[in-house]
């Protein structure tokens, strides 16, 4: 099992990402701890194989625990999930050694994405002492082999008509530059929330529509925005 230890200083999304992470198999969680002190003492006295690491905390960054736990040489991995967006920032973690850069707020799938693919490749380098240069270049280009895939046009989901996603689509154009939610689609259409919301997940998909969570009281709340740019994409599919 790969332990895990989620450092942030918001509760909220620290108990999001907990509960994102048990939805993970493979992973264990260690603790949860909202400063780069109590982070440090965990890591002390527990063996922890990553980190799920924000980067504006009190007193000290994620940052400075990255650099600290390099410094120390620890064999220790960071995923930084945060909503720091600076390039500045991004490149500092990335020379401290982090393997994931994920920015508030951020969909399940994107999360699951991130540990998967550090399972993936935290388990094939621990059941060999050796590699040779044809597997490894498999295990890194691996990354870059799914993202062209993923370039390729998805197929329409089962259950999804080409009919009621031209209605979803004119009923999204309608809204124009203004974010939207599942219920505003829904009262225009008249389709069920539950079948719109499927629709919408599709257009998020392939990439139509930009999705995004907005932290509150209870569950996280989605809106939408139409990607004006990414339009073409919908000749593929409803042309």
């Amino acid at each position: 099992m790969i332990k895990v230890l989620i450092v942030d200083d918001d509760p909220m999304v620290a108990e999001f990402n907990k509960r994102y992470l048990h939805e993970m198999e493979g992973f264990t969680l260690v603790d949860v701890v909202h400063s780069v002190k109590d982070a440090l003492n965990c890591i002390q006295h527990h063996k922890v194989d990553l980190l799920l690491l924000d980067i504006y905390m009190p007193n000290e960054t994620g940052l400075s625990l990255l650099r600290q736990i390099r410094e120390k040489e620890q064999n220790i991995d960071a995923i930084l999930i945060t909503a720091a967006s600076g390039v500045d920032q991004i490149q500092d973690a990335l020379r401290y050694g982090a393997i994931d850069y994920l920015i508030k707020p951020f969909e399940f799938e994107r999360f699951q994405r991130a540990l998967l693919k550090y399972k993936e490749t935290y388990d094939y380098l621990n059941k060999r002492e050796k590699i040779n240069q044809q597997d490894l270049d498999q295990l890194l280009l691996l990354k870059e082999e799914k993202s062209s895939q993923e370039k390729m046009v998805k197929p329409l989901p089962k259950g999804l008509s080409k009919k009621t996603l031209k209605t979803v689509v004119e009923a999204v154009k309608a809204q124009g530059k203004k974010p939207f939610s599942t219920e505003d689609i829904a009262d225009v259409t008249e389709i069920s929330r539950v079948s719109v919301r499927k629709y919408l997940k599709f257009l998020s998909d392939i990439y139509v529509i930009d999705e995004t969570l907005t932290y509150g009281i209870g569950r996280p709340l989605h809106s939408y925005l139409l990607n004006s740019k990414k339009q073409n994409i919908l000749k593929d599919y409803i042309d």
